[in-house]
């Protein structure tokens, strides 16, 4: 055998092993898939959905909804109660800061989509706030019908209410504004709550106020699209080693159901390796653009089978009933 060949052979049969030890090291079809059901999060509790084609961040979505199926509002006390009867172990709520120095849960900035009030949310009371109609502005009819009109007078609730309604349940809040000054408040109110109660709660949203709420409150869970970068794009780089970036640890990471596949060991072994840095992983629909989550029996047949970190959902009681069904025909 010719020198030349020989070294070329050598190559071949190292480069073979290197490949082998990837597919080995990050496959999942070589594990046992995890036995436990994922954890379900309610996006902004039970709510009404919309249609989601064409929208943008300008988008009025009270006023596409579909034909109502349930009498919940997003964001409120029943909406939340609602989607924890149904079986959701997560809640996500949005909240602005208000002029008196509270903050109000409440998805849109400005008011005039869903209520019978104007302007910017932070720029009113939470005492003005609760005279509002959140009803006001829902239609499934181009305005010919208003079905919520006149009962969500005094719905919007604080998120001092939210958590002394609710002191064990576990919430997913989202700071929606980029104003670090948010951050450093939000920080200012939890500090306030005991360990215990403040483990049950992560907070995400811009990267400045993430930044300033990390900042003063390392110990709660949060994550940004700073966060994510931090961790994901080492991740990506060497992850098919198993090594966890440190920015990876403690956090949480919402990857949407097509870059999943991208990811080193996706999806048993990458949540494994999470989990194992105390990280979360939650898997949401599509490319991850406008919340959109797994709402039907249909969208659950995409998700990878056994999935076990955690689910996005805008519908909860369509899609909980399935996992306890699955649960009860388990031997």
């Amino acid at each position: 055998m010719k020198k030349g060949s020989k070294k070329k052979r050598i190559t071949l049969i190292v480069l073979a092993i290197f490949l082998a030890f990837i597919y080995v090291n990050n496959s999942s079809l070589l594990t046992d898939p995890p036995n436990k059901r994922p954890l379900l999060l309610a996006h902004r509790g039970l709510a009404q959905t919309f249609d989601m084609n064409g929208i943008t961040d300008e988008t009025c979505t009270a006023k596409r909804i579909y034909r109502p199926e349930h009498p919940y509002l997003e964001n409120t006390i029943p909406s939340m109660r609602a989607a924890f009867e149904a079986g959701a172990d997560i809640v996500e709520f949005d909240i602005h800061p208000t002029k008196d120095g509270k903050f109000a849960v409440f998805h849109d900035w400005t008011l005039d989509c869903r209520t019978n009030g104007k302007g910017v949310t932070r720029d009113h009371t939470m005492a003005e706030l609760k005279k509002l109609d959140i009803g006001y502005g829902y239609t499934a009819d181009g305005g010919k019908t208003y079905p919520f009109r006149g009962k969500g007078v005094g719905l919007m609730p604080s998120m001092d209410e939210v958590l002394k309604t609710f002191p064990q349940e576990e919430f997913l809040i989202h700071v929606k504004s980029d104003d670090p000054e948010e951050g450093a408040l939000l920080a200012a109110y939890l500090s306030h709550l005991p360990p215990k109660r403040l483990s049950k709660l992560t907070v995400y949203g811009g990267d400045k106020p993430i930044a300033a709420l990390e900042e003063r409150l390392p110990q709660i869970r949060t994550m940004s699209k700073a966060s994510m970068k931090k961790c994901l794009i080492p991740y990506i780089a060497l992850g098919w080693t198993g090594w966890v970036p440190s920015a990876c640890e403690r956090t949480q990471l919402h990857i949407p159901e097509k870059i999943g596949p991208w990811l080193w060991g996706w999806p048993h072994r990458f949540v494994s390796r999470m989990e194992a840095v105390d990280t979360r992983v939650v898997i949401v629909g599509g490319s991850g653009d406008f919340s959109t989550g797994f709402d039907t029996l249909s969208d659950l047949k995409r998700l990878p089978p056994r999935f076990s970190g955690i689910i996005w959902t805008n519908r909860i009681d369509r899609i909980a009933p399935e996992f306890k069904l699955e649960e009860k025909n388990q031997p």
